[in-house]
């Protein structure tokens, strides 16, 4: 029987991510006994010996912004982000060929502004699968794209009214072109097929070897209520092993603290968040809040959902029932009323003796300059996706201008004091963390060269500060910082094992890296060798 794990000769990222050093680690129980430096060789008989050849041990990796079921699902969908509109649809013409008629075509990452034509419409993907309901949402997930079938599916035609915080996108007739925006994808994405709890459970079961492959022992979801029943069920059936910090929507609040959930419930493989509210829609379908209006897009401002005091009475609402606020923002004039909207909640907990709760900000991409040190003022967390700023780099440029200097402005926020917590926000974008790491040092995307630019280099992370990000503050925004993000004794025995050094390596090697194994609790997950 083993009741040691000793891994030896290995190289051990210290505690704030700056250098590694010789020595070994002593598990047991799930969790770190000790750290030596150095090698003893001398160790009990009972105990499993591991040399690892002077590989490079680091704390198991947290994504701080991932949508869990989705990425999951999404492994069996058409994968639509192409560099033309005419790639995107002849995929879905090979998926009708192998799909039975009348059974939905479900796709994802399509992106308009890449296309020279723009957004696609529903006659394109009639043309495509002219027998087959088709849905695709766009790379964003703020937007979707639907042929005739799935309209009428979902009983949309001309005479159907824009929902609250959506739209029905449509042509100079009126009549519907296709495409949906914001709150509008729920009339179409109700009438999908949806996996069961059983068929949801098993679709992550196979996402956690995904994730574990590329490093990750940890994630904060952000998909809906059947996500947590999947997540339950795994649980029950001891085979959830990627822990979870789980949010919660908006409209499952109240039935979530009727059930008496709050922050920081749960156990130590699936712990309750807070609760996420949208405050504005997203960049791609320029539909994000700004102050002054998109280049080129007339006197678009974007779509903000609440009001100032719609957003202050819902936020007060959930800290008074024991949650914290998870808010998503994406453009400055968002970004500002959430602000404006946070100083309200911290100035009511103090008034009614409240926890101060970890209250953070999702994406936090735009911010107007007057803004960038107001989330270290509140102790509000900056949750963000590195990996975005080279993808919306020419579309930023495109419909931002200047302002894009403080888009993702990560050293600028960190400068001034505020806590970083690095997630993907896949499947929005690829939940590689390397990439990520790649992204926050390089400010460009992995397929460019060193001597193109950088978009903002000013904004450039090193890669310790991009790695804490990716450890200590997403450790930090689920609580676990205790138990989490770092090589210690009596923290979790997380870890991961790289070949290669990730502080010296070339940025080449940076994004290539792959774990050679990962460890949860003291037990490994993955392991190549």
């Amino acid at each position: 029987m083993i009741n040691q794990r000793i891994l030896t000769n290995a190289q051990i990222l210290n505690t704030r991510c700056e250098s590694f050093y010789p020595g070994e680690i002593h598990l047991g129980g799930g969790t770190i006994q000790r750290t030596v430096k150095g090698r003893s060789g001398d160790y009990p008989p009972d105990s499993e010996v591991i040399d690892l050849n002077g590989q490079f041990v680091l704390p198991g990796l947290i994504d701080a912004h991932i949508h869990l079921r989705k990425t999951a699902l999404n492994l069996t969908k058409i994968d639509c982000e192409t560099s033309t509109k005419q790639a995107c649809l002849e995929r879905v013409r090979n998926r009708a060929q192998t799909t039975p008629r009348g059974e939905w075509i479900l796709g994802h990452g399509w992106n308009q502004n890449t296309w020279e034509d723009g957004f696609g419409t529903a006659a394109d993907l009639d043309q495509a699968a002219p027998h087959h309901p088709v849905y695709l949402t766009a790379k964003s997930l703020h937007a979707s794209w639907a042929n005739s079938r799935a309209l009428r599916a979902a009983d949309l035609q001309a005479s159907t009214p824009d929902p609250e915080g959506g739209q029905l996108s449509r042509d100079d007739s009126g009549n519907l072109t296709g495409i949906l925006f914001e709150n509008a994808m729920q009339l179409v994405e109700r009438v999908l097929p949806e996996p069961d709890q059983d068929q949801s459970a098993e679709a992550i079961s196979k996402a956690q070897d995904y994730l574990w492959k590329m490093g990750f022992t940890g994630v904060h979801d952000f998909d809906r209520s059947r996500c947590f029943s999947a997540l339950q069920l795994l649980q029950e059936q001891a085979r959830l092993k990627l822990r979870v910090l789980k949010q919660i929507y908006l409209d499952d609040f109240p039935g979530a603290a009727a059930q008496g959930l709050r922050t920081n419930s749960g156990s130590d493989f699936l712990k309750i968040g807070g609760v996420k509210i949208f405050a504005d829609g997203a960049l791609g379908p320029q539909t994000a809040a700004l102050l002054a209006p998109y280049q080129g897009q007339g006197d678009n401002r974007g779509m903000l959902l609440y009001s100032s005091e719609e957003l202050s009475e819902r936020c007060l609402q959930v800290v008074d029932q024991g949650f914290s606020l998870a808010v998503h923002a994406i453009g400055d004039r968002a970004n500002r009323v959430v602000l404006d909207t946070l100083e309200d909640v911290r100035r009511h907990e103090q008034k009614n003796q409240l926890p101060a709760y970890r209250h953070r900000i999702e994406h936090v991409q735009l911010l107007d300059e007057d803004d960038l040190g107001r989330l270290a003022d509140l102790d509000v967390i900056a949750s963000m996706q590195p990996i975005h700023a080279p993808s919306d780099r020419a579309i930023a440029d495109r419909y931002w201008g200047r302002r894009a200097r403080y888009a993702y402005a990560w050293k600028s926020l960190l400068e001034r004091g505020t806590r970083l917590a690095f997630g993907s926000d896949a499947p929005v974008e690829n939940p590689n963390p390397f990439w990520g790491i790649h992204a926050a040092v390089t400010r460009r995307g992995r397929e460019q060269s060193a001597s193109q630019a950088s978009w903002y280099p000013e904004e450039a992370l090193t890669r310790q500060q991009a790695l804490f990000a990716y450890t200590q503050g997403s450790a930090y925004a689920a609580g676990w910082e205790s138990r989490a993000g770092v090589i210690a004794k009596d923290r979790w025995a997380d870890l991961i094992i790289l070949e290669h050094n990730p502080l010296t390596c070339s940025l080449e090697q940076l994004a290539a890296l792959s774990p050679a194994a990962t460890m949860v609790n003291g037990a490994f997950v993955w392991k190549s060798f």
